[in-house]
């Protein structure tokens, strides 16, 4: 390797050993040695003193080397330390010193504190509370002084032989019984520190929150792990404050379960399910709110979902056998009540049918439900399905839809023929008012035997109404009604539920949910007996769930609203929903097929029997339908394909505004999805058929016409926005983007106006305030271009003698009369009185090119001020506005100062006002100025000189 264009013969001597040859070691070899890397070598060869001592030759290799590379790592020497000799004498008396006075302080400290006791009070501070603790132990007072004490002291063993006599544990019972028998209890600090359960976390970043919410419940858990709930509440509820996690919600419920705050875990454990549903660690919680809340058929239900997936799950096998246990204990006592026995007469014709499905449901049993009220019916098996009564002819079309109706399923009031064939019913029958108080046609309201009876079948109460439909407002034929009546919400509730429909239809589903669940404890807390109202509520409250995604909340909903309404269309179809994006589809499959009994024209339920079909015959083969639930019958009066009508016009009208609406939200999400690709010429073909949907759409105009100026097709854009002003006219954004189409169509005055009436509705626009300052500049471009300053006439000036002289001066008499003459011809040919804008402007023009300042003050006298802003609209420019202040200034104002002030009071309403002031040249600017000053000057009844300067901040 060389070392040096110079040296690079002899340095190979040297080889890879790195070892220098003695003829290196010269005084001419350094001087001309520039290799660096040599030179250190040689240097640390010299120190070493192997080849010899030479201080001189080291201090000129240093020198040299310094030159070449002042910082190099050779040149550091290595300093020893420092002695007595190295130092002065008072640098080292002062050392001694110091270290003296030091080891005096520690030696002084180090014997008051063997001297001091451990729980000595004597300045009067108890012991700090132990790390973790509130309590602060008090030391122990005696009696004894310490004198006596310190003479009493044991002498410690010495060596093994005492230690081993020594008995550790009598000694410590001797501690123990003195330290209860004389030591106070301990002192709890009852003012233990609030830690806030919130942080501001608004400055923080997504990826500064993260690991703070982490910290948070970390914390949180070690509060857990110390059995100390409440700190550890607090601590998640400081991570959900940062960002809201499954984990931190997950640990908060299950100390708020620690806690016995049930209520507060549900709450925690549906929030879980919310943001992760299927969550198992929430549901296994939320099974243990429900057994300790005694609602053991929920918990069972959370608990087999949590089996299904986790078949080994210890602690959920261990809890659902102790809520079947409770549930089995249950029993017995609902079993102990009452049974509800049916009577009734039936015809010929309902004996044939009545045989008919007994011999269906003996082919197809069915399960019994449990009524609204906990009892159960008593009933044939003909005479009952899974949902109530199967069997009643039909008099008219129940179902879905119906309102309060009779016993059979039609509705009161809607069809006379209906009405009578009830009637007549009733009066063949003969049944007493007595009995028929205690006739049970279905399930009576909840803890009222006078209430109306419900139709189990739906029919009576509106079978399908519970799925947030108005319910009907009648009562049943035959039956005493003393609760309230169908509809009979109070203002409060009633207000709740129209703010949550209509939240709902916003597609604001999580602020209806709420909406919902407040009327639903006002109904609780208010001891209300309308089930049809709650029915509604639960049903609204179960599409919230189902929207959000929480399908298990949404199925308890469903079934409140089932067991208060049986075969109610809405909620049965939510329900299998529900149950069929669990991938419950047995469940699913029973619950559509019971939809399709109810009405065969649900064609979701059509789609969803096929889908699902298909899954169970691959799942199970051939014997699919064996392991599906029992599918209830519906009885005739609630389903709704009997006897079906063809749709109504209003209907079909409904129909189609519903489906235009579909297509039209579709259409603009479409176009939006262009535009944020950038695919303009898509969107217009987007845009415009949603225009022909609803053509008076003003947001669908202004995006239209947004693609138009991105696509530089100005004037489309233009008539766009015009359009949208049409509809809307204080529409920001179509003032803005108008403003976009004049500016390319170089239009700049127009520009310039729409841009002050978005910065007049918003100041705080930034985008249109550039564009103004930008539109300003080339206005007045555009203006310099369009108006060039005349050419100046050469005049010829020649000397004349006297004679010429004069006949000059008497011409120009003659000229100064010609010109007074014709300034008097001027001002008779001005129409002082126009009628309309276009007069206004020919005799403002004629007074201006003759500059008569008299004869536009004239005009402006006889001008009403209100019309001043609409007669200069065609007129109005910078020479305009300053011609019309000189005559105010000059003329006007000396004859009727009150009529100036009404001018300019009106004068700056005027259409492009504003762009004009700020065109005004210097001296039109100072000749308004001039008039304000001389208006404010002016004492006048009419105005006061604050006024005028208020006035004159509009133009100044």
């Amino acid at each position: 390797m060389s070392r040096g264009a110079t040296f690079s013969g002899d340095q190979s001597s040297a080889g890879d050993s790195g070892k220098v040859p003695v003829e290196h070691l010269d005084y001419g070899y350094i001087a001309q040695c520039r290799d660096v890397k040599y030179l250190e070598s040689i240097c640390r060869v010299l120190r070493s003193g192997d080849e010899g001592i030479y201080p001189h030759l080291i201090e000129f290799c240093e020198s040299h080397l310094e030159k070449l590379d002042p910082r190099s790592r050779a040149l550091r020497k290595e300093q020893g330390l420092a002695t007595a000799a190295s130092l002065s004498n008072e640098e080292w008396s002062q050392i001694t010193n110091e270290l003296k006075t030091w080891q005096e302080e520690t030696q002084m400290a180090e014997t008051l504190r063997k001297q001091q006791s451990v729980f000595d009070d004597s300045e009067g501070v108890n012991m700090p509370p132990v790390r973790g603790s509130n309590c602060s132990i008090r030391p122990i007072q005696t009696s004894v002084p310490k004198e006596k004490r310190g003479s009493s002291k044991r002498t410690r063993p010495r060596d093994y032989g005492e230690w081993d006599k020594f008995d550790v544990e009598k000694e410590c019972e001797k501690i123990d019984v003195n330290l209860v028998k004389g030591a106070p209890a301990a002192v709890v600090n009852t003012r233990r520190p609030k830690i806030k359960t919130t942080v501001n976390a608004s400055l923080l970043s997504e990826q500064e929150k993260l690991p703070l919410a982490n910290l948070e419940r970390t914390k949180g858990n070690e509060a857990f792990r110390a059995k100390d709930y409440e700190e550890a509440v607090a601590y998640y509820s400081r991570s959900l404050s940062i960002t809201p996690t499954v984990a931190a919600y997950n640990n908060r419920a299950q100390a708020e379960i620690k806690l016995k705050h049930w209520h507060k875990a549900m709450s925690d454990c549906g929030k879980v399910l919310e943001l992760e549903p299927g969550n198992m660690k929430a549901l296994l919680r939320r099974a243990t709110v429900y057994n300790h809340m005694d609602n053991f058929r929920m918990a069972a239900e959370d608990l087999r979902v949590v089996l299904r997936e986790e078949p080994q799950n210890a602690a959920a096998t261990k809890l659902l056998s102790e809520t079947q246990k409770k549930m089995n204990e249950c029993q017995p006592e609902q079993q102990r009540k009452g049974k509800t026995i049916l009577i009734r007469e039936v015809e010929k014709e309902e004996d044939r049918n009545h045989d008919e499905t007994e011999a269906e449901q003996t082919a197809h049993p069915v399960e019994r439900s449990q009524a609204v009220g906990g009892e159960e019916s008593s009933a044939a098996p003909g005479e009952r399905g899974d949902m109530g009564n199967s069997q009643k002819k039909p008099h008219g079309r129940g179902g879905a839809g119906a309102g309060g109706g009779t016993p059979h399923g039609e509705p009161l009031g809607r069809s006379k023929g209906a009405g009578a064939a009830a009637a007549a019913a009733a009066d063949k029958n003969k049944v007493a008012h007595d009995s028929r108080e205690k006739v049970a046609n279905g399930t009576g309201k909840r803890g009222s035997s006078a209430s109306v009876p419900a139709d189990p079948s739906g029919g009576g109460r509106g079978g399908g109404g519970g799925g947030g439909g108005a319910p009907g407002g009648g009562n049943a034929e035959g039956s005493v009604n003393l609760g309230a009546p169908c509809g009979a919400l109070p203002p409060p509730l009633a207000r709740l539920k129209n703010q949550g429909n209509l939240l709902f239809k916003n597609g604001q589903f999580a602020d209806a949910l709420q909406k919902y669940s407040q009327a639903i404890q006002g109904y609780t807390e208010s001891g209300l007996d309308s089930p049809e109202d709650l029915c509604t509520l639960y049903s609204n409250r179960a599409a919230c769930h189902l929207k959000g995604g929480n399908s298990q909340e949404c199925i308890q909903d469903c079934s409140r609203a089932l067991e208060l309404h049986p075969f109610s269309l809405k909620p049965l179809l939510r329900r299998a929903m529900a149950y069929d994006s669990l991938e419950r589809y047995r469940n699913a499959y029973a619950d559509y097929k019971t939809v399709l009994q109810i009405d065969s024209g649900v064609q979701a339920a059509h789609d969803g029997v096929n889908r699902i079909t298909r899954l169970l015959i691959d799942q199970d083969g051939a014997e699919w339908r064996e392991k599906l639930p029992d599918i209830p019958l519906v009885p005739l009066s609630a389903q709704q394909h009997r006897r079906e009508q063809p749709p109504s016009a209003e209907v079909l009208q409904a129909r189609a505004e519903r489906n235009a609406e579909v297509r039209f939200t579709a259409l603009k999400q479409e176009g939006n999805d262009y535009v944020k690709k950038g695919q303009y010429q898509d969107a217009l073909g987007k845009y415009s058929d949603c225009l022909k949907l609803k053509p008076e759409e003003c947001s669908i105009y202004t995006n239209r016409a947004l693609c138009y100026l991105k696509l530089e097709r100005f004037a489309e854009a233009k008539r766009d926005c015009d359009a949208a002003l049409r509809v809307e006219p204080t529409n920001k954004k179509a003032f803005y983007r108008r403003a976009l189409a004049n500016k390319g169509l170089e239009d700049y005055l127009a520009c310039s106006a729409d841009l002050q009436e978005v910065l007049r509705q918003d100041p705080n626009v930034q985008e249109a305030e550039k564009e103004l300052e930008e539109v300003t500049v080339l206005l007045r471009q555009s203006l310099a271009k369009a108006s060039p300053a005349k050419p100046r006439k050469t005049v010829p000036i020649t000397e004349v003698e006297g004679e010429e002289e004069t006949a000059s001066a008497s011409d120009s008499r003659g000229g100064a009369k010609g010109e007074a003459a014709a300034a008097t011809a001027t001002a008779t040919a001005i129409n002082l009185r126009p009628a309309n804008a276009y007069e206004f402007g020919q005799a403002l023009s004629a007074a201006r090119g003759a500059g008569d300042a008299a004869a536009c003050a004239d005009l402006l006298a006889s001008t009403d001020p209100e019309a001043l802003p609409r007669l200069l609209s065609t007129q109005l420019d910078g020479n305009t506005v300053g011609f019309v202040m000189r005559a105010l200034d000059s003329h006007l104002l000396e004859r009727d100062p009150a009529l100036v002030y009404q001018h300019l009071d009106h004068l700056h309403t005027a259409d492009r006002f504003s762009v004009v002031l700020m065109l005004l040249e210097k001296d039109e600017r100072r000749h308004m100025t001039q008039l304000f000053e001389h208006l404010s000057a002016v004492q006048s009844a009419e105005f006061t000189k604050n006024d005028v300067q208020n006035l004159a901040n509009k133009y100044i």
